[in-house]
């Protein structure tokens, strides 16, 4: 791979795909708000994510196209935040594939970020790519328009790839570096019942399932998770463990909810049951470093 375009690429998860491609790609484009420079093979090109402005000039040419576009879903779920998580993902996908269609030599391959959360609730059947059942709700919905945005527009020259990502745990981002406090300071118990199912991925493993759909060109819907989904109050138990807590004090529906309202989250982020599993990355022949969660979380602490 000569040349990648990560739109949106400063933020966690960005991070960890340019730590893992930096050395093996020869140019790296970043599309971004902020930040114009160059660092060594990095660019950072300044993009709205809305319109085309001349950022898209740099799609010419491109080996791998990859979006990670989306306002956080990390916040209450007023209308005003319910409009910009919707726009930040339909907005970007849109405007992308109007730039790689007008483009006289598009990237290969577009990988656009979705999530796991699209699947439905669920503590009994495990959700994959083939018989996975997509409900209604407001995450789920999202995840429809995001993804149906995506593929609605035929892109003869560039494959296309969604990528329904999980939980990533990592050191230095996500969600990971919360929990860990919780767990140190006591609060590591389960949350809820405890019997709703996390589904995760370690960070190494994310950029790595990245990097093999790119070189086996896998188009259509992948699941980026690990293949052991792990009730709360196993994964809790597990972080308390990691982080030498003997104490977990378990917390309720109730002080969740009240609890998100004061921190301004939503407490389906830990109380949906996410049981999903990677049967395509299965299939094709992807060996996880970490499908253990307790080996995770021991390289995360150490």
């Amino acid at each position: 791979m000569k040349k990648l375009i990560v739109a949106a690429g400063t933020g966690f998860l960005g991070q960890v795909l340019i730590n893992h491609f930096k050395n093996k790609v020869a140019e790296i484009v970043i599309l971004t708000r902020s930040k114009t420079l160059q660092e060594n093979n990095i660019r950072y090109v300044h993009w709205d994510a809305k319109t085309l402005t001349g950022w898209e000039t740099e799609l010419e040419g491109a080996d791998v196209l990859i979006n990670l576009a989306g306002k956080s879903v990390d916040c209450r779920y007023n209308a005003q935040n319910k409009n910009e998580i919707i726009a930040s993902r339909v907005d970007s996908t849109a405007i992308l594939n109007k730039a790689v269609l007008q483009c006289t030599n598009p990237p290969k391959h577009w990988l656009n970020s979705s999530t796991a959360t699209i699947y439905r609730n669920s503590e009994n059947k495990q959700m994959d790519e083939f018989t996975g059942e997509i409900g209604h709700d407001f995450s789920m919905n999202v995840a429809k328009m995001w993804e149906s945005t995506f593929f609605q527009v035929a892109t003869p020259k560039t494959k296309k790839t969604v990528l329904r990502t999980s939980i990533v745990l990592g050191k230095n981002g996500g969600a990971y570096p919360t929990l860990k406090k919780l767990a140190q300071l006591g609060f590591g118990g389960k949350q809820g019942s405890g019997k709703q199912y996390v589904s995760w991925i370690h960070e190494h493993d994310f950029a790595r399932a990245v990097a093999f759909v790119i070189d086996k060109e896998l188009e259509g819907e992948i699941n980026i998770v690990s293949p052991t989904p792990t009730k709360n109050k196993n994964f809790m138990a597990l972080l308390r463990r990691s982080v030498n807590m003997p104490i977990g004090i378990p917390v309720s529906k109730p002080l969740l909810k009240m609890g998100a309202m004061l921190i301004g989250t939503e407490t389906e982020l830990v109380l949906k049951s996410r049981n999903v599993i990677p049967t395509r990355l299965h299939n094709e022949g992807f060996k996880f470093t970490y499908n253990n969660l307790q080996e995770a979380l021991q390289n995360l602490i150490s």
